[in-house]
């Protein structure tokens, strides 16, 4: 089923640049890391689930690479623009060899089943 998203014929011409822009910097760099690694994890300060999410990967002995991007108190408009772009609501989105495959909940179902390693073979 795909998501909804607004279509750009429905986004006023005015704003559509700015809607198509808006802090692209920390999607890209989401989307270098994502392409350059095997196991990304995106994640914020103070958040105690990209920490478990880790912490499953650590003990599963699964390589990674953490991005964070700022706290509760900072930063959050930025890590918006990366909710918008994958259309997952929480941190930390987890990438499995380019795929999103959700967060921390997700990411130890994966461990558990045995998915994840079959994913990275």
């Amino acid at each position: 089923m795909p998501r909804p998203i607004l279509s750009e014929s429905s986004i006023h011409p005015a704003i559509r640049e700015r809607v198509a822009t808006s802090h692209q910097d920390i999607v890209q760099a989401v989307q270098a890391a994502v392409e350059n690694h095997a196991v990304v994890v995106v994640g914020m300060a103070m958040n105690p689930m990209p920490k478990r999410a880790r912490k499953a990967l650590d003990a599963a002995g699964v390589a990674y690479t953490y991005l964070e991007y700022g706290s509760y108190f900072n930063t959050w408009r930025k890590r918006n623009a990366l909710k918008m772009w994958t259309g997952w609501p929480t941190f930390p989105m987890v990438f499995v060899k380019g795929t999103l495959v959700g967060g921390a909940t997700d990411v130890e179902a994966l461990i558990a089943s045995g998915e994840l390693r079959k994913m990275l073979a």
